[in-house]
């Protein structure tokens, strides 16, 4: 019984760690846009999403269902004609790179 509760606890504390570390990298992107640091950019943005997709599969959504759910979503943004997609067509242009690695 002992070995299940700590196994519990276990996982609870690293879904906890990954919350606050996604806070954290929020924080180091915000720095990091203020300053114009490109790198600094980069390896915020990185480790967000690096943080995200190890969260979800804690939290039970393994890659390939969340790379799916991305996908999803991508379609969803690009037929309500975000900001992001309407004045650039980023969204389209993501979905398209993620196509052509498949």
């Amino acid at each position: 019984m002992f070995s299940q509760e700590s196994d519990i606890l276990h996982k609870l504390r690293l879904i906890e760690g990954l919350k606050a570390d996604l806070l954290t990298e929020v924080g180091k992107l915000y720095q990091a846009m203020a300053h114009n640091k490109r790198e600094a950019i980069g390896d915020a943005l990185a480790q967000l999403i690096i943080s995200a997709f190890v969260l979800g599969r804690r939290l039970g959504i393994e890659y390939p269902e969340m790379e799916e759910i991305v996908n999803t979503r991508l379609g969803h943004n690009i037929k309500q004609e975000t900001e992001a997609e309407r004045w650039f067509g980023d969204m389209s242009e993501y979905r398209r790179y993620l196509r052509q690695k498949r």
